[in-house]
């Protein structure tokens, strides 16, 4: 049984969530976001906030049941805090740098990589080796910020390359004479 399924996901002031069939919308402070649930449960607005049930219990509801609740909590929780990632650049000559619509990144290729940033993504560079991901779509925070590290995962010997801010790179050794 899910233990995170049972808890209700709270509605905090400002914030207006509405349920119509297996859709739920939630408004708030910093936008809209709507998510479809999937069709083994379903969800019902009240006074304690979003609850989320199965609709029988098989082995794919009680799957997608903790699932579709935490889903709801992450729509809740963008449109008040919001989501962030940050990236760091580690390497000699690697920077990026917020160019317009686009963010311009050189990492050691023979050319600059312009990495269009999608509608509803702000994408920062405080530092030229820093790199900061936010929006209300974690889905789509965490997708940009993925497909910003692939232009140049860090390589295992000298750790050169994008790397999450935080994550540890496992280090090899070099080959001996």
């Amino acid at each position: 049984m899910s233990r995170i399924g049972k808890k209700p996901v709270a509605i905090p002031g400002g914030v207006t969530a509405a349920v119509d069939g297996q859709e739920v919308k939630v408004k708030g402070p910093k936008g809209e976001l709507k998510h479809v649930l999937a069709d083994q449960v379903m969800a019902k607005a009240d006074k304690d906030g979003i609850e989320v049930a199965m609709r029988e219990d098989t082995k794919d509801a009680r799957a997608m049941w903790g699932m579709s609740r935490t889903l709801v909590a992450n729509l809740v929780t963008g449109v008040t805090e919001g989501f962030t990632k940050k990236l760091e650049i580690t390497g000699v000559g690697y920077r990026a740098a917020v160019q317009g619509p686009n963010l311009q990144l050189q990492l050691g290729h023979s050319h600059d990589i312009q990495y269009p940033i999608p509608q509803g993504i702000q994408v920062q560079c405080p530092k030229p080796t820093e790199i900061i991901v936010t929006g209300i779509d974690k889905q789509k925070v965490g997708q940009v910020a993925a497909e910003i590290r692939r232009f140049r995962p860090p390589e295992p010997y000298k750790g050169k390359g994008v790397r999450y801010a935080g994550e540890y790179i496992l280090r090899k050794e070099g080959k001996k004479k």
